[in-house]
């Protein structure tokens, strides 16, 4: 796991072609809006958010955010834990981003 700024997250999101996005916010949240293309599973879910990580390709590398950088951290650990091998944390979270913003 590695926490980026910004600056440093877009950059190497924008030089991976096999990047995804993941947003572990909640249903509330994402309502204001998410990063475009973003796959959202909110990390509330417990033994959910696990059950749904697993489904994904742990080859991939994985851009994650929530609010304020807080559980998208706590998330990378947990991908790392699972065998994940490229999770890369939003420092400051949505609540920083001044990239591009859509809603689901």
């Amino acid at each position: 796991m590695a926490d980026l700024i910004q600056k440093e997250w877009t950059s190497q999101l924008a030089n991976d072609k096999d990047a995804i996005v993941l947003d572990v916010r909640t249903p509330e949240e994402t309502a204001e809006g998410i990063i475009p293309n973003a796959l959202v599973i909110d990390i509330y879910q417990g033994q959910g958010f696990i059950d749904e990580l697993e489904k994904l390709d742990k080859s991939k590398s994985y851009y994650v955010y929530c609010r304020s950088g807080g559980r998208s951290g706590q998330a990378c650990g947990v991908m790392n834990q699972l065998g994940f091998k490229n999770a890369y944390n939003l420092v400051g979270g949505f609540n920083e981003w001044s990239g591009e913003v859509t809603t689901l």
